[in-house]
């Protein structure tokens, strides 16, 4: 190869490398500085401090309490322990609904597929059945028919009472009952942070309200790294 071919050969690698990691970089400080984090829900108080002789204000939002369930696997698991720095995607259930259940399991597994096994150690994803006779079995003869990931997608149950109070007083669910004997479930999908906190609300019915979710994961693992890099 000549001289004046080689330098062109090398140029054009150099810039078939340095073009699209440019771009990357400058599309990745653009969209980071322009894309809105999902907003935090469920405000409990405003707490306030002398700073530098002025007074500042943040707002302090709702914790998620533990729970403890038993998953598909038969695995007794917290979701704050057990899923610690994790973002939770959360919904409600049952095996033997026919209609709103199985369209709203199919939507999360959509969501469910936006991320690679790569990512397990980012989102996980909760779906907790409202019914006492959802045994493990039949956990996880549902979880079959949507997923083979019974790592990554857990199916739970537990306590009705436990259950009821964590979807009403915990996720804020709006909940046509007074009793967990009332319980149906809400076709709400809940986006829950590392420290969780609420950052989302989703309609489980509407797919294009669910591609949301997975934007919401990504924008919330960002914002972690961003904090964490402070």
């Amino acid at each position: 190869m000549s001289s004046k071919k080689s330098k062109g050969f090398l140029i054009g690698i150099a810039v078939a490398v340095l073009l699209p990691l440019s771009f990357f970089l400058y599309y990745n400080k653009s969209v980071s500085s322009a894309l809105n984090i999902p907003k935090f829900y469920r405000p409990e108080k405003v707490d306030s401090q002398l700073v530098d002789g002025k007074m500042k204000y943040d707002t302090v939002f709702h914790t998620l309490k533990d729970i403890q369930l038993t998953n598909q696997l038969g695995q007794q698991v917290s979701l704050n322990k057990d899923l610690r720095g994790k973002i939770l995607v959360i919904n409600f259930f049952f095996s033997k609904c026919p209609t709103v259940c199985p369209a709203m399991t199919h939507n999360i597994q959509g969501v469910v597929k936006a991320f690679d096994k790569k990512s397990r150690d980012l989102v996980q994803f909760i779906s907790i059945s409202v019914d006492p006779n959802d045994s493990v079995p039949a956990l996880r003869a549902y979880a079959n028919r949507f997923t083979t990931q019974h790592d990554r997608w857990w199916f739970l149950t537990g306590n009705q009472q436990e259950i009821f109070d964590y979807a009403k007083n915990e996720l804020g669910l709006k909940l046509d009952a007074e009793t967990p004997d009332e319980f149906i479930h809400s076709q709400q999908v809940v986006l829950v942070d590392t420290f969780r906190n609420i950052r989302g609300y989703y309609d489980g019915l509407d797919g294009h309200a669910l591609t949301k979710v997975a934007d919401g994961v990504i924008l919330l693992d960002l914002e972690k790294r961003k904090n964490h890099n402070k």
